[in-house]
């Protein structure tokens, strides 16, 4: 299986952008797909996650309000619209997929490579 996430770019401050992740199949365990971003000299942070089913997301406190993650699961996608961009919200991100919605890395067994977003002006 591989993840291609895609949609970063620059923009700037109160922007917005959409992420777009794509599978190549669905792993057999897949039940939850998540978002992670690491900023520069930041760790890897949570954004977001949703079920398979679409009926359960969960977001990061920071990213609350602002960011909407929706899959298709037909397409075997995941996005991530991003709205009222920051500088703070610079970062690589990353897709995931896994056997639960959660926002510890650890649970997430099939990443992407990370599409790189940055706001400024």
């Amino acid at each position: 299986v591989q993840l291609q996430a895609s949609g970063g770019g620059l923009v700037q401050p109160g922007g917005s952008l959409r992420l777009s992740c794509a599978a190549t199949s669905r792993p057999w365990n897949t039940y939850g797909m998540g978002w992670f971003r690491r900023g520069p000299g930041k760790e890897r942070e949570f954004v977001a996650a949703i079920s398979w089913s679409g009926t359960a997301t969960i977001y990061a406190d920071s990213v609350k309000g602002r960011f909407t993650i929706s899959r298709d699961a037909a397409e075997i996608r995941v996005y991530l619209q991003m709205n009222s961009l920051t500088p703070e919200d610079t970062a690589v991100y990353y897709c995931a997929f896994g056997p639960s919605v959660a926002n510890r890395s650890a649970v997430y067994d099939h990443w992407g490579k990370g599409t790189l977003v940055t706001v400024s002006s």
